[in-house]
């Protein structure tokens, strides 16, 4: 804000475009607090999940996308299934 306001005080539209910014960074942070600081919002509870889990309702698993494909190419990789580590 200072360097515009110091440096480019004629020019509107980046002002009007650090003031977007501003307050985009505003409702996100709000949103953020909303959430309890999660990005996205949980589908289940956590205990929910859990007792899933347990119970073999769930299975627990790794998303893997690839970087390059992510619309076209992922898979999960269940944990304890078909792996040497399970054990």
């Amino acid at each position: 804000q200072n360097y515009l306001d110091n440096f480019w005080p004629d020019l509107k539209a980046a002002h009007e475009l650090f003031d977007s910014i501003v307050q985009a960074r505003r409702e996100r942070e709000s949103e953020s607090q909303e959430n309890h600081g999660k990005e996205y919002p949980e589908h289940l509870p956590v205990e929910v999940l859990e007792a899933g889990i347990k119970s073999g309702r769930y299975l627990q698993g790794t998303l893997n996308v690839n970087k390059h494909r992510a619309q076209l190419e992922a898979f999960v990789r269940l944990q304890g299934v078909g792996c040497k580590d399970s054990g």
